[in-house]
């Protein structure tokens, strides 16, 4: 009774006997606190009228007892069931309702799909021990969920699905606990979402089902624990995925999967060592901050693309994430990075990532490839080191002069030989296409004659891959 006569008024009835009692204990309330569900339905659908008045339905510390059945039904009266305990499930399928306030009340579920609310919804502090369906909910205003705790008795479906959601406000959940499955497929968030200090818990399965999601603004989840896949396949995320301080686990497994995903800002800092591997497959990312020591023994980078990756960190501590994708050769990473450090004017770095690149391209090649390749490496870096080719010249020159000064060797015809001249001599043999008179009018005899043709093979080799570097660092330039 004392509902029925605050219900036109709008006014609120309080049932509690404290304001900090355990809420768990709500099936042990008297009758002096307990509502009929189908009382709550009459009044809600009849909606008594009182002059001058809105009506609203505004209980606080009560039982309600029986299933509160609203499918389909329209309600023009907000609905406030604040520190209730419902001993059924309330059934709201494809409900429309003006505003719906269920924080701090205990639920044995909730099967809510389809349903449509004006204004905004309030699960804050709920606990609810069976499965939340929302999807497919419309809301126009944000929906808040801190604190809230969802848990079901076993895993055969999700503990709170919000797939295919519209949600007109922000998703608000800091600290939320969820034990079990929580999907988002297809989600649209014209808002932004917050989980920081949340709790994704599913062992062995997916945690956090979000792919396809579709978010206004950013996704504040920092310092959120997920142990468990968190699936974000798909999503477009305009402002940033914060993921600073987060700890990922989901060993054997993929611990995070932003594969295909639009992102304006990603951040991984500043949280344990992801437990699982990493995939930002063929995801578009402007700004990525990303910290060497977050990245697990597995990360897949294939296709992925990005303008600025952070902090900025020497190349020897980003090469590493290259070298785990399956341990396959992919070299469009090695460009990326490229590309990375030549935007922030590093050369020197984006040089060392693409001597990197024919290093790790060296181990694809058949075995002359690869003897090629260590020739390339060892005397000019590939055309990245070419001041290695003036090192060997110059080695290979001090030796044939100190030789060849020692014994010189005789003259192929004595009146019309030059005089010798040891250097030039040298290098007549190490450059093969300079000629200083020297090689022509000279044969050395015994070792002295082995030395002469190593120093031509030793110059026409160095001459072809000081050509092959001039040509990769002019096709650079």
């Amino acid at each position: 009774m004392r509902v029925w006569r605050a219900f036109p008024r709008g006014e609120s009835v309080d049932f509690r006997a404290a304001e900090n009692e355990d809420l768990a204990l709500g099936s042990t309330w008297g009758t002096e606190r307990t509502v009929r569900a189908s009382v709550l339905r009459t009044l809600l659908l009849k909606v008594p009228q009182e002059e001058g008045e809105i009506a609203a339905l505004r209980i606080t510390g009560a039982r309600i007892t029986g299933v509160l059945d609203l499918k389909y039904a329209t309600i023009d009266a907000a609905v406030r069931l604040s520190h209730c305990h419902f001993d059924g499930v309330p059934e709201l399928y494809g409900a429309r309702l003006r505003q719906l306030n269920l924080s701090k009340s205990v639920l044995p579920g909730l099967t809510s799909a389809a349903l449509r609310v004006e204004g905004v919804l309030h699960l804050t502090d709920c606990h609810i021990s069976g499965p939340t369906r929302l999807g497919g909910a419309q809301i126009s205003g944000p929906l808040f969920m801190e604190r809230a705790r969802f848990t079901a008795p076993d895993d055969s479906e999700p503990v709170l699905q919000l797939n295919q959601a519209v949600i007109g406000g922000d998703l608000w959940a800091p600290e939320m606990r969820a034990h079990g499955q929580v999907r988002l497929t297809g989600a649209s968030v014209a808002g932004r979402i917050n989980v920081q200090d949340a709790e994704f818990d599913k062992p062995g399965g997916t945690a956090l089902d979000a792919q396809n999601l579709n978010v206004g603004a950013h996704v504040r989840a920092r310092c959120v624990r997920a142990r468990g896949r968190i699936e974000l396949r798909g999503s477009r995320i305009p402002g940033r995925l914060d993921l600073l301080h987060a700890r990922l686990s989901h060993p054997g497994d993929t611990a995070l999967r932003a594969s295909s995903c639009v992102i304006g800002e990603l951040w991984l800092r500043g949280g344990d060592r992801i437990e699982g591997a990493l995939n930002l497959r063929r995801s578009q990312i402007e700004i990525l901050t990303l910290e060497p020591e977050m990245l697990p023994d597995q990360v897949h980078l294939s296709n992925l693309m990005y303008t600025v990756l952070a902090p900025h960190e020497s190349a020897e501590r980003r090469l590493p994430m290259l070298e785990r994708d399956d341990d396959r050769y992919e070299p469009y990473g090695y460009e990326q990075l490229t590309a990375a450090y030549r935007h922030v004017g590093d050369d020197d770095a984006a040089r060392l990532v693409q001597l990197a690149k024919q290093r790790r391209r060296r181990t694809t090649l058949t075995w002359y490839g690869r003897l090629w390749g260590y020739v390339q490496d060892v005397t000019v870096g590939y055309g990245f080191r070419p001041l290695r080719a003036a090192v060997w010249l110059l080695s290979l020159m001090t030796i044939g002069s100190i030789a060849y000064g020692l014994d010189h060797p005789r003259p192929v015809k004595t009146d019309e030989a030059p005089d010798f001249n040891p250097v030039f001599y040298t290098l007549d043999l190490l450059l093969p296409v300079i000629n200083f008179g020297q090689e022509p009018a000279f044969a050395p005899e015994g070792w002295y004659q082995w030395l002469s043709y190593t120093l031509i093979i030793t110059g026409w080799i160095l001459a072809t891959t000081i050509v092959a570097g001039v040509s990769r660092t002019v096709s650079r330039q």
